[in-house]
């Protein structure tokens, strides 16, 4: 395993993830400061007021809690105007879904990205988080870990079956029994998140950050064949809805969200989907994707996309007429084997590489993204997800 300068091994490091995280002390730079030595919040530091664009709405007693309200999370750049520095935190990208848990006297609500509850998805996450406070807003990720501790995204299809395997990774408190904490830094949100919450269900988890440089970070994952690392500027207030560079992603491995524009078909439904990413208002065709899947996946897939079957092409650049260096060319003639369909589902595809066309080589089905707006779904670039 890679050694980073002055702290444990990223072994130990992983070790917050693996299902034998108890064994690392609480006081290493793995766990941050103890819980000893955690002060207290000073309610003064910030007013009582609503958290803009957060699941919250006041009550007649002036009291701010959890409503229906669609909620609108942080997102990270992804194109970042500068790199991970000293004065961020590096944590481990987490490959799940995005919620925030929003406790209010009638019970738990956890909203996913596009602001859907996940309740009836993971009732056993929902669960442990109902002692929580009322007026307690939690920003996280619900991560599947595989038997190495590894979080993987393809074990987060199925919520039932996997259940066992499926966490909440909590990294942010944003609110706290009616107060707004999101104009805090980071930091000190941070700090509060683990001293002022107590839940002892073992699928409830801090999404702890290293001290270890960004250099060494990244090489580590690398190594331990994660995904990639999360940068957060200490001092950032929570900007709901913001893509500021505060926060952003860098990936390790080449692989993103991309929006299926159609199919063609197969024995199980599908035999291949076809993708693309948006450039402002226009979606950008960039492969057929048949890598991936298995029966089951193909039928689910199939099961999705049948309702939002359509005539016409969404992509821009359809159809192809010159020939394509890796791959057929989508050309007109091609196009009478597809079946089109409405935007409106998101894939995670793996790939080798962006062609000088602006198509993927090698690419591969990894699952859907029922967190994610297809119109925010962009060309990304390796190191900068």
């Amino acid at each position: 395993m890679s050694r980073m300068s002055g702290y444990p091994t990223f072994e130990a490091h992983s070790s917050y993830i693996s299902p034998c995280s108890r064994r690392q002390s609480r006081t290493s730079p793995i766990w941050g400061e103890s819980r000893a030595n955690r002060r207290e919040p000073n309610w003064g530091e910030f007013a009582d007021q609503v958290i803009p664009g957060l699941p919250l709405s006041q009550t007649s007693d002036g009291n701010y809690v959890a409503s229906e309200v669609v909620p609108c999370v942080f997102l990270a750049a992804p194109h970042p105007q500068r790199h991970i520095t000293p004065s961020a935190t590096e944590e481990i990208k987490l490959d799940g879904y995005r919620a925030i848990a929003a406790k209010s006297a009638q019970g738990v609500t956890l909203y996913s990205r596009t602001g859907k509850s996940l309740n009836k998805k993971v009732p056993y996450i929902v669960e442990p988080l109902e002692g929580l406070p009322d007026g307690t807003v939690i920003d996280g990720e619900l991560v599947a870990l595989d038997d190495t501790g590894r979080p993987t995204f393809n074990l987060l299809q199925n919520f039932t079956k996997e259940a066992s395997r499926i966490h909440y990774f909590l990294f942010d408190l944003l609110c706290y029994r009616n107060r707004d904490l999101t104009r805090l830094p980071l930091v000190e949100r941070r700090a509060m998140l683990a001293s002022l919450l107590s839940i002892e269900d073992q699928r409830i988890r801090i999404s702890e950050y290293v001290g270890a440089s960004a250099t060494e970070m990244l090489a580590a994952v690398r190594e331990n064949e994660l995904e990639g690392v999360v940068g957060k500027r200490k001092d950032s207030v929570y900007e709901s809805g913001q893509r500021s560079g505060a926060w952003i992603k860098h990936r390790v491995n080449l692989g993103q969200e991309f929006v299926i524009g159609g199919y063609t078909p197969g024995p199980h439904g599908v035999d291949a989907i076809i993708v693309g990413y948006y450039r402002g208002k226009d979606l950008i065709y960039v492969a057929r994707v048949r890598n991936g899947f298995v029966p089951a996946s193909r039928r689910r897939v199939f099961a999705q996309l049948r309702p939002l079957v359509t005539p016409e092409c969404s992509f821009l650049n359809l159809p192809e007429t010159r020939k394509a260096r890796w791959g057929e060319a989508l050309t007109a003639e091609k196009m009478k084997e597809c079946v089109w369909v409405q935007p409106e589902l998101v894939a995670q595809i793996e790939f080798l590489e962006w062609t000088e066309a602006d198509h993927l080589r090698h690419s591969k089905f990894v699952g859907l993204r029922e967190d994610k707006d297809p119109r925010e779904v962009v060309k990304e670039h390796s190191g900068e997800s």
